[in-house]
């Protein structure tokens, strides 16, 4: 997860492991490492000569015709023509002209994930722009440093501001941040059709929807064993959980999701009887089918993430034979807009369940256990409190929740009359994060709370992790700490 306080912070040093970046085979979880500073770049040598094809065919074909953003301008002055001879400036007045990002400067983490989905989007060929860019980009990477990159933007029809911010960066006009004693990347000198070909890309909401799914991945594998606990905590059953339950109804993520509970309380085949109660509620009964929404849904944005971050996606589009430039439509960031949105409201309803198991433990009727788990004189408020935190962030959740993608917006003299909105997804996608850790840490201290109330607590892994974590005194005190260490803890648990 991404707690980075200063945005212009850069990682210590990418001196892990290398990636190799190919045009076709970036995943998610290197991306990860690379905007984590964990992992350097390197290029394939035949994705750079891919690149090289693509600038000379772009050069061939404007020759023999207008390309638009190289022969003209853009957007509403798309029909006005640019000489030949101011080609070159012409692509230098878009990247100022376009460097109009607003709002606060980002994290150090996204902007490095978008220098790598940049660099990697133009070695699968199509964008005509000189090869000089990617190396300086993965330059840039290995070197620990970025341009500065403001928030707001982008509709979700190409990072223009962001992009050209970078551009400006890439060419010497704007600072490189970072750790800068290591050096700098060499200043790159833009030719004919390279400002829009790097300009032409969702590259920062890319960035920005893989760093919140793969950190969303954690929470939501975490998920597991937070849920187990307050099952194992409330006496419940696992007949819920029961594999020939989700036999019957095939929906992948709601089978893994209860076959994930069982492993964790070491029942992964039959699952005990219930002891206390015909059924639980909800929040304990309905996990599997809740939660797997939240699965799938994040699946299905790591596809899309990985489709895009691996094909060219530039206007106009270069053929791969070189023979034709396609004007087109695929910047047009649909696909990851609605994944994003698809996620967040999945996460909303999963977490609310953990707000609800969170409320169930502190029920004496329930659990058997003394009322919010207090124990010391009467009156005493044990973690009464940690409702309000978890429902403030499930508050905030639901800000998150709703969809982007019903946005709408005319730009541009009215030619461009619609919008995606997928980097406002992504950044909801963001928030959501850090708000279900939230949510996430204040049930996992109740249950392990409650669960050291029991005379027998479960001898599972994850309670022994969180146990030996998490402060044992149930006097009543101050709990932020240990919420604290329950969002560190969640990256343990969903190894586990």
């Amino acid at each position: 997860m991404d707690t980075t306080d200063d945005p212009t912070r850069v990682p210590s040093g990418t001196e892990g492991t290398r990636v190799v970046l190919d045009g076709a085979t970036l995943d998610v979880r290197t991306l990860a490492r690379l905007a984590d500073g964990t992992a350097r770049p390197v290029v394939a040598p035949e994705a750079l000569e891919r690149a090289h094809r693509s600038w000379r065919a772009a050069q061939r074909l404007a020759v023999s015709g207008r390309l638009y953003g190289r022969g003209t301008g853009v957007g509403a002055q798309r029909s006005v023509s640019v000489a030949a001879h101011d080609e070159a400036d012409h692509g230098l007045r878009l990247l100022r002209s376009h460097a109009g990002g607003a709002g606060e400067p980002l994290p150090a983490r996204q902007v490095r994930a978008m220098l790598a989905v940049r660099a990697n989007q133009l070695l699968a060929g199509g964008s005509g722009i000189h090869p000089a860019f990617v190396e300086a980009l993965t330059e840039a990477l290995r070197l620990g440093v970025h341009p500065a990159v403001h928030e707001y933007g982008g509709v979700g029809t190409g990072d223009l501001t962001a992009l050209a911010q970078t551009g400006l960066t890439l060419i010497g006009e704007r600072p490189w941040l970072g750790d800068t004693t290591r050096g700098l990347p060499a200043p790159v000198t833009p030719r004919p059709g390279d400002a829009l070909a790097l300009l032409s890309s969702n590259a920062l909401a890319l960035g920005q929807a893989a760093t919140a799914g793969h950190d969303m991945d954690v929470l939501l594998r975490a998920t597991h064993a937070v849920g187990a606990l307050s099952l194992a905590a409330a006496s419940g059953s696992l007949e819920a959980y029961a594999a020939p339950v989700h036999a019957l109804r095939p929906y992948p993520g709601a089978a893994h999701a209860a076959a994930e509970v069982r492993r964790l309380l070491g029942e992964p085949g039959t699952p005990y009887p219930t002891t206390r109660r015909i059924q639980d509620p909800y929040g304990f009964r309905a996990f599997p089918q809740v939660h797997g929404c939240a699965l799938d849904a994040a699946d299905a944005l790591r596809r899309v993430v990985e489709v895009e971050i691996n094909c060219p996606s530039e206007n106009p589009l270069i053929a791969p034979d070189g023979t034709a430039a396609y004007h087109h439509g695929g910047f047009f960031a649909a696909p990851l807009g609605l994944a994003l949105d698809a996620l967040n409201l999945a996460v909303l309803k999963t977490a609310q369940l953990s707000a609800a198991r969170l409320s169930a433990l502190l029920r004496a009727d329930l659990t058997g256990l003394p009322a919010f788990l207090a124990t010391g004189p009467a009156g005493s408020s044990g973690v009464m409190i940690l409702e309000y935190p978890a429902n403030s962030a499930l508050a905030e959740l639901r800000s998150c929740a709703a969809p982007a993608s019903a946005g709408h917006t005319v730009v541009s003299l009215g030619l461009e009359e619609a919008a995606s909105f997928a980097g406002q997804a992504a950044r909801q996608t963001l928030r959501a994060t850090a708000a279900y850790a939230t949510v996430l840490a204040c049930e996992l201290v109740t249950a392990v709370r409650a669960l050291r109330m029991h005379d027998t607590p479960p001898p599972v892994p994850a309670f022994t992790v969180a146990a030996e974590a998490l402060q044992p005194s149930t006097v009543d005190r101050e709990l932020t700490p240990d919420v604290a260490t329950a969002v560190e803890l969640l990256p343990v648990l969903a190894r586990l």
